[in-house]
């Protein structure tokens, strides 16, 4: 099914009874991201807010279920499409070596398949350059203030538009873009990413770079802008496979840059390599902490378009799940047959928990033949464009379940020996990632699942042992329900004011919990402690540099490893950048919400998601408290 235009997609969600209509009066700064935190974390509809002061309704949380992301999509069921990926690229590699018969033989299937790809309108505009702003005024979009510490409202679902000045390739990429005034934005292009890479060309030819951002339209665009494509491959085509007809293009009013012609919402403009580049930021991230402000470059606004009808597409990210959690989703099983056809061909499945959001960490089985597998498949994801950025690799053999935790705690307790299955590597980090020294460089760690060791599983601590750990100094709690739930580990949560470090720690628990075949303990501050153990994994996979935190085990306890998850500091680990604080609601809007419940007709009151982590917030700012001695000599 093709959608012309978000309306289309609106009505679509209408009819699967997946959209409710909030239409009393809300503001766009913090009110919709609560509303919206609360059914995504639910499990609610999407929601289209109608009435925000602006002329253009607010679409939030349409991708936030397995059922909206295919119809999004267009599809049933997202299996049947990396079939059509799969005889994509048969047919281009076919077509690579077929003698001239073959190819000739080969036509029929691909003009059909051409038909898939982009086409150019020329000489008239297209749906989404029906109105025209006289003035561009970017204050008359409902742009979201998503938190309490962002550095200002954000345009959150933008499809960036760039060319390569060198080729003319196209790319399209989703760069959130802060609002600096009417006129202007921020443009955060990650160091890796497509778009900074043309940035880069730009300013070494001297010249001023074409940008085009465009909102909504077909929602199938707006997942393939997220989707990890090389940059030989425009977006575009991506969308024309999956919706298996091509993507109609109008050129910009402004530059050379070709749109989609039913987007929504058009902001046309350029970036100045030579013009100094702008503090953007902070902003409340999708890995749940804030990024912090930095430099970036301004995006300058010469036209703003719109359709009639234009539906103002927005999502909010921050501490999982969140919406972006079922485009990762649809991610790995769309991309799981290619991955295996051109980087690993022994992968049989890969999982992305919520937990890990996307780049801190990846369950992959695979097809286990000779010994060190493991880690060859490991080296080749950590090699394979944005897979690069992924902390933890775990690999299990192909029987076990990657999306079922109790066929995955089962491998980790009875197959993983910490000393001689887990490996470490070094590499580019995304640039979100708080926990290493280094900016956007760091460790990453496999951990080797597929050796049928035959360990025995873990035994819960008996109280009197619970005891002994909570007696030693700087250890606060400990949380023995991972361990009843299968899972080979122990979490200690640890006041570091009352403690030399959390390695001489480890050792000290390692002492009492010898006889529990635990196979890991994982340190966490003591503010953590009332948090699930989601949410605490959630924080593990943030928190470590893999390496640096793996804690060893002491001689004749090889089989117990720890890992520091505590916050780290100047003052305690010699931790030289600001480390941010999580990305919570204020009370102030909390209570307005809670106050406003009926007035959304969302059914029973749900209380705030930011609640029970409130304990773990230091300070009141986007980063995190710092000793005294932070910014001193001891730096």
């Amino acid at each position: 099914m093709r959608y012309h235009g978000m309306h289309d997609f609106v009505d679509r969600l209408e009819e699967m009874g997946e959209l409710h209509r909030i239409d009393t009066e809300v503001t766009t700064v913090l009110e919709i991201t609560e509303i919206a935190d609360r059914m995504v974390k639910g499990g609610g509809p999407a929601l289209l807010f109608t009435s925000n002061g602006t002329r253009f309704p607010v679409l939030i949380n349409a991708f936030a279920s397995d059922q909206r992301m295919a119809a999004a999509l267009g599809v049933d069921s997202l299996e049947a499409i990396p079939a059509q990926l799969d005889e994509l690229m048969q047919m281009v590699m076919q077509m690579r070596e077929a003698s001239l018969m073959g190819k000739v033989s080969m036509l029929p299937k691909a003009l059909k398949m051409s038909g898939w790809l982009p086409k150019k309108v020329k000489g008239r505009r297209g749906a989404c350059q029906e109105v025209v702003m006289d003035k561009p005024d970017l204050s008359k979009l409902p742009v979201l203030t998503c938190w309490p510490h962002d550095g200002g409202p954000f345009i959150t679902l933008p499809l960036v538009h760039s060319r390569d000045p060198e080729t003319g390739q196209q790319n399209t990429g989703m760069y959130r873009m802060q609002v600096y005034d009417q006129q202007s934005t921020g443009m955060h292009w990650h160091l890796h990413k497509d778009g900074a890479a043309h940035y880069r060309k730009y300013k070494a030819l001297n010249q001023r770079m074409p940008v085009t951002v465009t909102l909504g339209g077909d929602p199938v665009l707006t997942y393939a802008s997220t989707a990890p494509l090389p940059p030989i491959i425009d977006e575009n085509i991506l969308a024309g496979v999956i919706r298996k007809k091509g993507v109609r293009l109008v050129k910009s009013l402004t530059n050379d840059i070709w749109i989609p012609e039913d987007s929504d919402i058009v902001i046309e403009g350029y970036v100045d390599p030579n013009e100094p580049l702008k503090t953007e930021g902070p902003f409340g991230d999708h890995t749940g902490f804030y990024s912090l402000a930095d430099l970036y470059p301004v995006f300058h606004v010469t036209a703003i378009t719109h359709r009639r009808n234009a539906v103002y597409p927005a999502t909010i990210v921050g501490i999982p799940p969140q919406e972006d959690l079922w485009l990762g989703k649809a991610t790995g099983k769309i991309f799981l047959m290619p991955i295996r056809k051109a980087i690993a061909p022994e992968v049989t499945g890969m999982h992305m928990p919520a937990e890990g959001v996307f780049h801190n960490l990846v369950l992959t089985s695979i097809q286990k033949e000779y010994p060190g597998q493991a880690e060859k498949v490991a080296s080749a994801l950590w090699g394979a464009g944005q897979m690069m950025f992924n902390k933890i690799i775990a690999l299990f053999d192909q029987s076990v379940d990657t999306e079922n935790y109790s066929e995955v705690f089962k491998a980790l307790s009875n197959n993983v020996h910490p000393q001689q299955d887990v490996f470490f590597n070094t590499g580019p980090l995304d640039v979100l990632d708080h926990a290493s020294k280094t900016f956007a460089y760091g460790s990453k760690m496999g951990v080797d699942a597929t050796n049928q060791r035959e360990l025995p599983d873990a035994i819960v601590p008996e109280a009197e042992t619970v005891e002994k750990l909570l007696a030693i100094p700087g250890a606060a709690h400990v949380n023995v329900s991972p361990i009843q739930h299968g899972a080979p580990l122990l979490m200690v949560f640890v006041d570091k004011q009352r403690l030399e470090s959390v390695a001489k720690l480890h050792q000290e628990v390692i002492k009492h919990i010898a006889p529990y075949s635990i196979r890991f303990v994982f340190y966490l501050d003591k503010e953590a402690s009332s948090l699930p153990v989601g949410a605490c994994l959630w924080l593990v996979a943030g928190n470590i540099d893999p390496k640096r935190d793996f804690l060893p085990a002491i001689p004749g306890q090889e089989t117990i490893a720890g890992m520091d998850a505590t916050r780290k500091t100047l003052k305690h680990d010699g931790f030289p950048r600001d480390w941010p604080n999580l990305t919570l609601m204020n009370k102030e809007t909390i209570g307005l919400v809670d106050l406003r419940w009926p007035h959304y007709r969302l059914g029973e009151p749900q209380k705030s998601p930011s609640l029970p982590f409130l304990p773990y917030q230091q300070g009141d700012q986007a980063v995190a408290q710092q000793e005294p001695s932070k910014n001193t000599s001891e730096e």
